[in-house]
């Protein structure tokens, strides 16, 4: 058995930190796939016919980027946090990871097949996605702002004494 297994709110902090800047190059590949498609004007990116295409795949790079560093802010998060927080772990972080997946994972398949400008079926897991990323941030949020009320005894010492 490992001597360095992490466990704890350290585990959590590495995983969305890995996820975060693993995803990040992902995406930021998707980007300069797309321009250099756009650069080399490829007709099955750039064609009039394929705006819904163009448009689509560019919300999965915005989108997979953005909670890329979403994923770096939770666990920057996670570490100023006082203690664990059991909700934060059992809510908040697979939540955060399946919306990184299904939002630009739906906005992709939408542009990868479409129908006479309208998305393809696999736009359908972008509001499943929202849902689950409402959720991550909702509870993320609560947590903080509960962080003032719960004070340890010694934080209420250190105040007395200032006082």
């Amino acid at each position: 058995m490992s001597q360095n297994r992490i466990t704890g709110k350290p585990r959590i902090v590495h995983r969305h930190l890995r996820f975060g800047w693993w995803s990040l190059l992902c995406f930021l590949s998707l980007g300069i796939a797309l321009e250099t498609m756009h650069g080399f004007k490829v007709g099955y990116y750039l064609d009039t016919n394929n705006e819904t295409r163009r448009l689509m795949w560019t919300l999965a790079h915005t989108h997979g980027t953005l909670l890329s560093i979403v994923h770096l802010v939770f666990a920057a998060t996670l570490r100023i946090l006082p203690q664990e927080n059991s909700k934060l772990q059992r809510l908040a972080s697979p939540c955060l990871c399946g919306a990184s997946i299904l939002m630009p994972g739906g906005f992709f398949l939408g542009g990868l097949i479409f129908y006479g400008g309208d998305p393809g079926i696999g736009i359908l897991l972008l509001p499943v996605g929202a849902l689950l990323l409402l959720l991550a941030v909702s509870q993320t949020a609560l947590s903080l702002g509960q962080l003032g009320e719960k004070s340890s005894p010694k934080s209420k010492e250190k105040a007395e004494e200032s006082a």
